[in-house]
């Protein structure tokens, strides 16, 4: 609609004339259709959304088809989302047909196929776990696909993988205790300690915030705690948010090999955005530590900061080399899948609202470069240039695609 304001003029056959000034149309609130599928990666027990996040959005008039036992490992049986008003289907088929579908991992090549075309797809996404098939049956489909773990807050924060990593960061030092203790044959120490008796001393590789939360969480059960990292501006940041003085350093190696030999707990909490984790600690090294320690190696997933690691799983998550304890599982949020359930609905719930107001994806990926930075497929299109290299498909800058529509 337009308005007549007198203080717009335009010049016509030598007379002022009133011009139209245009308002602003404001965007519709689209009502989506959101599917939740079951995860079916070995050992993922996380859910991509709660019931009570399902809830929230039926309230804002959106629907939304959860697949049967989507939830069970999490411990969120399907009747839980069936009260929250969400439909509970036994064919992946239905949920495959919703507008846009969540999942923890990426969905499987079978699952791309059976979905009906120009949808949205919100999961992690681990490059090298992945083949040409699936980018390219995306492509088919005209896919938007957006990774979780790329995503940025309004502060250049990757909000997904902090939480995450928080998680594991808490948990490793729990696995350690566990691990510490006699229950599974360890040398019965206590994490931490009491009034007359040594506390137990844990190092940390790695001042990110797995390292951080690791030391927050050993710091408050008593233990000494010693930190490295080549980084000093994180080492800085480290003391500074733990608001307490740590003994760190760099990762220089006669430090570091006698810290090892005193250590009781050694977390590899390491990280390469590049590439592989760097190995730092030395199967020498692990040979001089103390009989009974624990190593648990977060950073396995990337090929893991000891070179004496090996990858193991929930089943059998431990194994001893040199009568060293070492944990080695990829997944450690998927051990505490309830909160890790929950901490994946904070993140994707205000995303899911927010493409709701602004009406659609599309309006969103043009909007909001945080989002942005997670899409590595648009419309169909591959966007990422490091996935178009490995698999050898053609790709496209999304800022150039969104700049020609």
């Amino acid at each position: 609609m337009a308005i007549h304001n007198p203080e717009f003029f335009s010049m016509k056959s030598g007379k002022m004339l009133p011009k139209e000034e245009m308002l602003e149309v404001k965007k519709q609130n689209t009502q989506l259709h959101i599917g939740i599928l079951k995860e079916t990666t070995f050992q993922e027990n996380r859910v991509a959304m709660v019931p009570d996040a399902v809830g929230l959005l039926i309230s804002n008039g959106h629907s939304v088809t959860v697949e049967t036992k989507a939830g069970e490992a999490a411990h969120f049986p399907d009747n839980k989302y069936s009260e929250a008003g969400a439909t509970v289907s036994y064919s992946k088929e239905e949920v495959l047909k919703a507008d846009i579908i969540l999942k923890v991992t990426p969905p499987s090549v079978d699952e791309i196929k059976l979905m009906k075309g120009k949808q949205t797809i919100f999961s992690a996404i681990s490059v090298g776990d992945l083949s040409s098939e699936y980018f390219k049956e995306m492509i088919s489909k005209k896919i938007t696909a957006i990774a979780l773990e790329r995503i940025q807050d309004k502060a250049g924060s990757f909000s997904f993988l902090r939480s995450m990593s928080e998680i594991a960061g808490n948990t490793s030092i729990l696995i350690a205790a566990e691990y510490l203790s006699n229950i599974h044959g360890g040398k019965g120490l206590m994490v931490g300690g009491i009034a007359g008796i040594t506390p137990t001393e844990v190092v940390i590789l790695g001042a990110g915030t797995v390292g951080e939360s690791a030391a927050r969480a050993a710091m408050g059960l008593g233990a000494v705690v010693k930190v490295f990292d080549n980084n000093i501006y994180k080492l800085r940041r480290l003391q500074n948010n733990l608001g307490a003085k740590v003994f760190t350093s760099i990762l220089q190696s006669k430090v570091l090999t006698k810290a090892l030999k005193a250590a009781d707990v050694v977390i590899g909490a390491l990280h390469d955005q590049h590439g592989r984790t760097p190995c730092v600690v030395t199967e020498d090294m692990v040979k001089e530590m103390k009989f009974g320690s624990v190593i648990v190696d977060v950073s396995i997933d990337k090929g893991g900061c000891f070179e004496t690691s090996r990858t193991t799983n929930h089943s059998e998550p431990v194994f001893e080399k040199y009568d060293v304890i070492h944990y080695c599982v990829p997944n450690i949020p998927s051990r505490v899948s309830r909160t890790a359930s929950y901490a994946l609905s904070n993140f994707l719930t205000p995303i899911i609202l927010n493409v709701a107001e602004e009406g659609g994806i599309n309006n969103v990926i043009k909007t909001d470069l945080g989002i942005r930075h997670g899409v590595y497929v648009y419309n169909g299109i591959l966007t990422d240039k490091n996935i178009g290299e490995t698999y050898n498909l053609p790709y496209k800058d999304i800022n150039l695609l969104l700049a020609a529509f």
